[in-house]
């Protein structure tokens, strides 16, 4: 068996959350205190996930305001 990160286990399952469209464009995330809370981890493991979900452009971040799902590109 693979062992699997935290923070990847994060992103695969938030991703796989968009993708069945459970998550949809415009959809905001969990606060970080929530996610950590959801996955039982460390403030810096959600943020990790969070920037590779942003990387991928799954996500993207509004200062202040939350983490939204991306429109998908068409």
């Amino acid at each position: 068996m693979t062992y699997k990160h935290t923070y990847q286990r994060i992103v695969d399952d938030i991703a796989a959350r968009i993708e069945s469209g459970e998550l949809p464009p415009g959809a905001k995330l969990p606060s970080s205190r929530e996610l950590q809370e959801q996955y039982n981890t460390s403030h810096m493991t959600v943020r990790t996930a969070v920037t590779i979900l942003r990387d991928r452009g799954l996500v993207e971040s509004v200062s202040g305001v939350g983490v939204f799902v991306t429109e998908k590109p068409s």
